[in-house]
């Protein structure tokens, strides 16, 4: 399965839709803009640990995988009205269904 990596920004009114390479690097300030938020609510996702700790030199960057778990958040958060507590457990056990999940389709190919 590939992934496609995208972000949209609207600019004087237009929605434009970019494709984004996995291993492209956003600042802050664009990390924000693509997510939609402000960069306050990404320092927060930071604070809680949705999104990985970082080491200093690496504080105010962003990779694009980033982006589908910020914007995956952002949902949790709008659509249960959740706290960013709230949204940190919910990533957590969403991370580790995926994992038991991969770990099923494993082991049935290895008995097979």
């Amino acid at each position: 399965m590939t992934t496609i990596h995208y972000r949209e920004i609207v600019r004087n009114g237009c929605l434009e839709a970019e494709i984004i390479d996995e291993n492209h690097i956003f600042d802050l300030k664009n990390f924000a803009q693509a997510c939609g938020q402000s960069p306050e609510w990404v320092l927060q996702l930071l604070e809680y640990e949705i999104l990985p700790a970082r080491n200093e030199s690496r504080i105010h960057q962003f990779f694009a995988d980033e982006l589908v778990r910020a914007r995956r958040a952002y949902r949790l958060q709008r659509d249960f009205e959740a706290s960013l507590s709230a949204v940190a457990m919910m990533m957590d056990l969403i991370d580790e269904v995926q994992t038991l999940r991969k770990q099923v389709r494993h082991s049935h190919l290895t008995q097979s």
